[in-house]
């Protein structure tokens, strides 16, 4: 995923709540959705930032030296302005861009 495109809010904004209704017709299957979702993005971050800085792991570990590497921290800066996992799973619902389905309503139709 390529966190540099995302266009959402950086901080929490009111929303209105008829637009979470919309795509499941309840509220709390909708947090559940979107805390799945969350959860998803915030692994798949961890990730991608952890084997940013696994490249500039250091074989001998000293406490005595530490290095301050200018790359490692613009890496970290960036990290700490994205949006939140959660402002970006409620962007991805709003926008209908989340797959999600129900297999309880699914066995219910028999």
């Amino acid at each position: 995923m390529d966190f540099k495109r995302i266009k959402t809010d950086t901080t929490a904004v009111t929303r209105q709540k008829d637009l979470f209704y919309e795509g499941t017709g309840n509220i709390y299957e909708t947090t559940a959705i979107l805390s799945k979702r969350a959860n998803q993005i915030s692994i798949e971050m961890k990730e991608e930032l952890n084997k940013k800085i696994a490249e500039f792991a250091s074989s001998s570990d000293n406490l005595e030296e530490v290095f301050e590497n200018r790359e490692q921290i613009e890496i970290a800066k960036f990290y700490e302005r994205l949006p939140k996992p959660t402002l970006i799973a409620i962007q991805e619902f709003l926008n209908n861009e989340i797959y999600f389905r129900n297999p309880h309503k699914e066995n219910s139709d028999f």
